[in-house]
């Protein structure tokens, strides 16, 4: 059993690609029992590659769900679970014959968490569709990018993992406080449209009030703003500026040697062209890490952009244990964290249907059962 807040819940993830992987990685590293259903002859639809941190910390099975011995096993499995997570377009689940109907039939108590990008319903459910389509029908992909440009993709961060996979957790965890008073489960549709559009509330408030009056590129937080925005360095590295709040405008000021009174109010817009130039120059006049140590101990906002390879030995990473080493690489740690029921780092990925033999016998198969079944293409 995983140590951390989750320890003892049992999750049954229907294999499939980012949102819901990401869910059940969250689950995992806080301490739920994860058993991923892997097909048992992997298609080639399926991103797989070795060390995926999106499948680590959870036990494997290959199953032919195909077949009908195959989908009776994951039922078998359902029946002693708390929750079951898949991906799939509307209605696929159900064709298999493991649906919400199907899986609460064995267990009334299951969480059944779907993520889709559109929704379980609605014009496009059964569009086919990425991250890129869902966070531009949300409306928060229009303001993204710079000024005179078109939209900039922001990779597929905003509707696969915060907007997709985050939203889907954050429901199961939901329906599971609920099912302490009710004793019953529930279904819970997630969409990476709703979920992109909900990250993009404050966004749409702005924009109401008309605080976010100007064109995508010109505004406070979209890199409009001088002080808001990232600049090169004289060694072709890159520094991000967030000194917006007066104080921490003047701090940058003393950082960077200028004097305040000879430079215009930072919050004037008009004044914003003639504030991006003196601190394009003055930035590039310095190497990033001159500037970090230059503006350590201050309240400047400024902070150097690392790569992913630097990220993890970063000073305040370290100190924090913000990455850990998962089979030998650099990953994202568990978070949050928890002071009496702390994660145990994650567990490498297990190869397709590594637990296959070890979790059907605690389903009460025997030996000779599981291998007839693997005779029989069953399983893998």
């Amino acid at each position: 059993m995983r140590a951390g807040p989750l320890s003892g819940l049992r999750v049954i993830e229907l294999a499939g690609l980012a949102p819901g992987p990401f869910a059940c990685t969250m689950l995992a590293d806080l301490g739920a029992d994860v058993i991923r259903v892997d097909r048992a002859t992997p298609g080639a639809d399926v991103l797989m590659f070795e060390n995926d941190p999106l499948r680590r910390s959870r036990r494997s099975i290959g199953v032919n769900t195909k077949s009908p011995e195959g989908v009776e096993l994951v039922l078998k499995l359902v029946e002693q679970a708390d929750v079951l997570v898949e991906g799939f377009r509307p209605g696929v689940t159900e064709r298999m014959g493991l649906g919400p109907a199907d899986c609460h039939a064995r267990n009334p108590r299951l969480i059944y968490g779907r993520i889709t990008g559109w929704g379980q319903d609605g014009p496009l459910a059964q569009a086919a569709g990425h991250d890129i389509n869902y966070v531009g029908l949300s409306g928060a992909l229009e303001s993204i990018g710079r000024e005179g440009e078109r939209p900039v993709p922001p990779l597929n961060l905003i509707a696969d993992f915060g907007g997709g996979g985050l939203l889907l957790a954050m429901g199961i965890l939901a329906a599971l406080y609920e099912r302490a008073s009710s004793g019953k489960g529930q279904v819970v549709d997630a969409s990476m449209v709703d979920g992109s559009a909900l990250l993009a509330t404050s966004l749409y408030g702005l924009k109401a009030s008309g605080v976010w009056a100007g064109e995508r590129g010109t505004n406070l937080l979209d890199g409009g703003a001088p002080f808001y925005d990232t600049y090169e360095t004289a060694d072709g590295q890159y520094v991000a500026v967030g000194a917006i709040e007066m104080r921490f405008w003047a701090d940058l000021v003393k950082v960077l040697g200028l004097e305040d009174r000879d430079l215009p109010f930072h919050m004037d817009r008009n004044e914003w062209p003639t504030l991006r130039k003196i601190l394009t120059e003055e930035i590039a006049k310095y190497t990033r890490d001159e500037l970090v140590a230059m503006a350590e101990g201050t309240d400047a906002c400024l902070t150097p952009v690392l790569s992913t390879e630097e990220a993890p030995s970063h000073p305040h990473n370290v100190a924090r244990a913000t990455f850990t080493e998962v089979g030998g690489v650099a990953l994202p740690a568990p978070a949050p964290k928890f002071d009496r029921t702390p994660a145990e780092t994650p567990s490498p990925t297990h190869e397709t249907g590594a637990d296959t033999d070890v979790v059907l016998a605690e389903s009460g198969l025997d030996g000779a059962e599981i291998e007839r079944l693997r005779e029989a293409g069953v399983i893998n």
